[in-house]
């Protein structure tokens, strides 16, 4: 893009390409002027909007970090509604069907954007601990109604759903699983706690 034109939302643009680089070619291909490359624009632009290329990455997960939240009320609103494994398997593949399995190997890989993170207040691996507590209030929901055991640890039963979820689909470079797979392994990990007729 020639100098001087402006870029209406270059700040999703520029999410956007770094989104597409990294699904296409993994983190370590996910350099500054890759994106601008991808987004068909200055390098420049991507440093008028962010201090330098970390705060970038930073901002592009806390954004689809934010995703979560929107899903999470979505899970929540699902409780006592259709099957737990049902709407289990649909938030785990609404959640990992799309950038976030990406998004975790980029903060794993990167050790500037972990710790660009960690001074912004983020714990854990971010992504991964907002959908941990989305499952978990999910599952407190249902508890609540009587679907889930009311002894069961659901600070224990959400990472277990997250971890065979990330696993399920990790592979980057493969077609996802199919709903049935993803419902399997689902209605394995809860199978000690639902309560559904």
């Amino acid at each position: 893009m020639p100098t001087g034109v402006a870029i209406r939302d270059a700040r999703e643009q520029l999410f956007g390409a770094a989104e597409r680089v990294l699904l296409r070619d993994g983190p370590s291909a996910l350099t500054s002027r890759a994106v601008t490359t991808e987004a068909g624009c200055a390098k420049g632009v991507l440093h008028r909007h962010f201090a330098d290329f970390d705060a970038f990455l930073a901002e592009l997960v806390r954004d689809r970090t934010a995703r979560v939240e929107d899903q999470a009320a979505e899970l929540r609103e699902a409780a006592g509604t259709g099957t737990v494994a049902g709407n289990l398997t649909v938030a785990l593949t609404g959640l990992f069907g799309s950038v976030a399995v990406a998004v975790v190997g980029l903060v794993i890989s990167r050790d500037g954007l972990r710790a660009r993170l960690r001074e912004s207040g983020s714990a854990g691996i971010p992504l991964l601990t907002e959908a941990t507590a989305m499952i978990a209030a999910y599952l407190d929901a249902e508890r609540e109604r009587g679907r889930i055991a009311a002894d069961t640890d659901t600070g224990a039963l959400a990472p277990a759903l997250i971890g065979s979820g990330h696993l399920l689909f990790a592979d980057r470079k493969g077609a996802p699983p199919e709903p049935g797979a993803v419902e399997k392994v689902v209605t394995s990990v809860i199978a000690g706690a639902v309560r559904e007729p």
